[in-house]
């Protein structure tokens, strides 16, 4: 039986990175007595996949492990059982069969939404308007982005339009606050910081490193002409 987890990530577990999370979750399963299963042969492990790893320094809300089990308890029980082996920082948040034939979270991802606050004192001198104005020139109007994109090997062109399904500013606090909706997953892959330091270049600032707290709201499949969808929409609760 394939079951979809949902967890979220926060305070001082923003720290910990990707591998280190699996590691975690291995033996959370473990502590929570989940009847996982575990793949054959001289080397057997839990048979279990992240949707898209989280960057170190990141909160979210969204994350999500595909598992096997042998048998499972209800979705409310297995939610329980696991929350009470969780370290403060991590929460599961739900636990969903899926269906035989699902694909895993990490083959479908397509993108991913943020929001990005501002860290006290590296706010710039611009209202809401003003932010609001400039995210339409440098995003809404133009036809293309082009930009040039570093990879581990060299540089590439791409368009920031066709991979930026959603750019707005918000009010968080009283201050302003980015929204990002961008493209996820092994082809594609957008990192919101960059789209940011993007538009600090066309309003004539360079972008600290240190100036926003990131956080993640979740993950999506779909596309941007038939629409997206959350990866916890494809379960079903277990009774």
């Amino acid at each position: 039986m394939k079951v979809r987890i949902k967890f979220s990530k926060s305070g001082n577990m923003k720290f910990i990175g990707h591998l280190d999370t699996m590691r975690y979750f291995q033996k959370a399963m473990r502590r929570a007595d989940i009847d996982i299963a575990y793949s054959t042969g001289f080397s057997p492990h839990q048979i279990m996949s992240f949707a898209a790893p989280l960057g170190v320094g990141i909160t979210s809300e969204g994350e999500y492990l595909d598992i096997e089990v042998n048998s499972t308890d209800s979705t409310e029980k297995s939610v329980a059982a696991l929350n009470d082996a969780m370290v403060k920082g991590f929460s599961v948040l739900d636990y969903r069969r899926l269906p035989d034939n699902a694909k895993t979270a990490m083959s479908i991802v397509t993108c991913a939404d943020y929001t990005l606050t501002y860290r006290e004192g590296y706010e710039i001198d611009r209202s809401l308007e003003e932010l609001r104005e400039a995210v339409h020139a440098f995003y809404e109007v133009p036809e293309k982005i082009e930009i040039v994109k570093q990879t581990k090997k060299s540089e590439k062109i791409i368009d920031l339009k066709q991979l930026v399904y959603d750019f707005k500013v918000l009010e968080v606090e009283g201050k302003p606050a980015f929204y990002l909706k961008v493209s996820t997953g092994s082809t594609d892959n957008i990192k919101p910081e960059l789209v940011l330091e993007h538009f600090y270049k066309y309003l004539g600032l360079d972008l600290n490193d240190f100036t926003f707290r990131t956080h993640r709201h979740d993950v999506y499949t779909g596309n941007a002409t038939e629409g997206f969808y959350s990866l916890n929409d494809m379960g079903e609760i277990i009774r």
